[in-house]
């Protein structure tokens, strides 16, 4: 079977594209520059060859690579097309949402053979905004337990270190990233990403500190270097970073809103926290830092859930099932 999977790189879904490459013959990601999108025709002849069998992408652009007699899959990563995300995008953002970027959704969704989301919150969301007729299935995010492991090389008795992991945007919750370092006991440094695509860089200061673009492939040890993850998201589909975090052993500090109430639980893996709250993310920090021992505890209730239910494994065989049933 042949899989064509094009996707623009920097962001989670093209790493969930790319474990499914490396572990299902056949399947094929034709990862592109994000600029392509400027000109969203130009993508029906990116990086084909040959005949395929189904084409798995996100639903953004995935009217411009479905092929003619070809089972189109999508798979919504996130949705950030409603009238609630308007206050966390820029104004160009929000002409491009709400005109050209919602009718090529809309169109990839009436052409789609099957549609998958990676939580409940997305689908539920999906199916309220778009409608599309047809049962959208839920395949969590998976993620490689045996790379991320608990191997903690942390601040044991020295500086207590957070982490914020991803693309420093507003919606990612990143303009609190100041208000709470402000917050925060002495003792404790707040560290964040410069992600994927944009290299951004918040306003520094002794307390909070970026550490860069970090390779995927360097992120294990990242995560076991800090006591905690930040994700004061706003809107999530379902966080690879949180995944792997709880993988690697982390309590993870996050909101009450989008997906992140089906990864978390509160009191026993981290804290949910109301958005836009910088005053109760900052408590909780403080809490943890003081709590070593509950670092731990929760720190193993997440890598237990990962083992449970969020493995690259399981999630590998959800998609292939669904591969051979559109196939077939």
């Amino acid at each position: 079977m042949k899989i064509y999977a094009p996707l623009a790189r920097g962001n989670g879904a093209y790493v969930v594209h790319r474990m499914l490459a490396d572990a299902i013959p056949g399947y094929h990601v034709c990862g592109y520059n994000p600029w392509w999108t400027l000109f969203p025709p130009a993508l029906r002849f990116l990086c084909r060859s040959g005949a395929t069998d189904i084409v798995h992408t996100t639903p953004d652009y995935a009217v411009f690579s479905k092929c003619r007699n070809t089972p189109l899959v999508l798979t919504f990563h996130n949705y950030v097309l409603d009238e609630f995300m308007s206050r966390y995008s820029t104004l160009p953002q929000r002409l491009h949402y709400r005109t050209d970027l919602k009718w090529f959704t809309r169109m990839s969704v009436r052409r789609a053979d099957a549609i998958t989301a990676v939580s409940r919150f997305t689908a539920e969301l999906v199916d309220r905004e778009l409608r599309p007729g047809t049962q959208i299935r839920v395949i969590y995010n998976g993620i490689d337990e045996t790379r991320f492991i608990p191997q903690r090389t942390g601040s044991a008795g020295r500086v207590v270190r957070v982490l914020f992991s991803g693309n420093p945007t507003l919606r990612k919750g990143a303009n609190l990233l100041p208000l709470i370092a402000q917050q925060l006991q002495p003792g404790i440094e707040l560290l964040y990403t410069a992600g994927l695509r944009s290299g951004q860089r918040l306003p520094g200061g002794p307390v909070l500190r970026c550490v860069g673009s970090v390779p995927h492939d360097r992120m294990p040890e990242l995560y076991n270097s800090v006591d905690m993850l930040l994700f004061p998201t706003v809107r999530e589909g379902l966080s690879l970073a949180a995944l792997e975090a709880m993988a690697c052993g982390l309590p993870i500090i996050t909101t009450d809103c989008a997906s992140m109430p089906e990864l978390v639980e509160h009191g026993r893996g981290g804290y949910l926290c109301p958005a836009g709250d910088a005053e109760a993310f900052s408590a909780r920090i403080n809490e943890l830092a003081e709590a070593p021992l509950l670092r731990n505890e929760m720190g193993a209730f997440n890598r237990t859930r990962i083992e449970a239910d969020f493995t690259r494994s399981r999630m590998i065989r959800e998609y292939r099932d669904l591969f051979e049933e559109v196939a077939g």
